[in-house]
This record gives structure tokens, sequence and C-alpha cells, in this order.
């Protein structure tokens, strides 16, 4: 007979949100394993068993909020209209981070973790970028390599924005169709550039 499994799916979910918020507020050094079982409700052996030692736990971490923004852009529909297909990432990226700001955080700000931890290589080389040059690339009919370049433009615009928000710098009262605005206003322009 197998032996019950004590620690769970919800439990690992549980541990990697509080993980997180942890590691988004005050970076991936701060993450104990003691501190994150008590946050939790559970126990440090809990915490080992699910993620090994503390730098699994740090890269899992990473690894979740990947997963989390990966399957956000794979839900964008891909249709016959690229331009909407790239409109639609741009708001599905606003969607992720705001939805799960440490996640976000994690990704893209906190020092020692996402693209900071030092495995991961260049931000332009995450399958999460490739996304958005391949429907940089339909939208002006290039091939990907020739799209990095206004890709990057497109998420430095929309990264920014999200950064802009998530810090509370911008009037919250219709956000989600400024950003559209926005969006729709300087995206031909970084593309046509």
């Amino acid at each position: 007979m197998a032996r019950p499994r004590v620690h769970d799916d919800a439990l690992r979910t549980r541990l990697l949100e509080e993980a997180s918020a942890i590691v988004a507020t005050a970076g991936a050094g701060a993450l104990t394993v003691r501190d994150l079982a008590a946050r939790a409700g559970t126990s440090a052996s809990a915490v080992y068993s699910l993620f090994g030692g503390r730098e699994d736990l740090v890269q899992a971490v990473g690894d979740e909020a990947f997963a989390r923004f990966a399957e956000r852009l794979a839900a964008v529909p891909r249709t016959d209209d690229p331009a909407a297909d790239l409109l639609g990432l741009g708001l599905a990226y606003r969607a992720n981070a705001l939805d799960g700001p440490h996640f976000y955080r994690v990704m893209f700000g906190a020092t020692g973790a996402g693209l900071q931890d030092g495995t991961r290589g260049p931000a332009t080389a995450s399958a999460t970028f490739t996304v958005l040059r391949d429907a940089v690339a339909r939208v002006l009919g290039v091939a990907p390599a020739a799209a990095q370049e206004p890709a990057l433009g497109l998420w430095a615009l929309v990264h920014g924005l999200v950064e802009l928000e998530l810090d509370g710098m911008l009037p919250s009262q219709g956000s989600a169709d400024r950003y559209a605005r926005v969006l729709r206003a300087a995206g031909p322009g970084i593309l046509g550039g």
C-alpha cells in the first residue's frame, strides 16, 4: 500500500504564494524556510519535503512566476489579425501583473530571484519574450530575428506602464482604458520606428 501524500499541491501553492511575497518585497536573501513555514502554517520539514533546500525554493518561486506568466500569454487567442493579437498580449501582460504582483516583482525586480537569479540569462532570451517577439514579427511580416528590437521597445512601454501602475504613480480611475489607449497610440510608432 502506498504512503499517503502528506504535502499536497494546495500547500505547495500556498508556500509559493507566501514565498513570492517575501522575495518580492525584501529579495531572495530575506527568505528563510522557518519564517516561510510559520507564515504558511506548516512545518519547515514540509517546505524541505516539497522544495528541497532554500535555494531550490527560490528557484521554484521564479519558475512559478514565469509559468503563470507563460500560461497567461498562451491563453491569448491567436487570430488572423496580428495587431489585435499583439494588443491582446499587452493586455495579458498587465492582467498578469495586477493579478499576481508579487510574482511579477519576482520575475523582474527581486534581487536574487527571477531574471536576477543569475541562471536565466538575458530577459530577451526568455520564452515569454519570444512570444512577444514572434507576435511582433507577425505584425511586421518579418523574420523573428528582425523583430527583436521593435519587440524590446514594446516591452519597455508595457513594462514601464505596468510598473507605474503597480507603484501607484498613475491615477487608478480608468487605468485599464488608459493602458489600452496608450498601447494603441504608441505601439504603431514603436513598430514603425
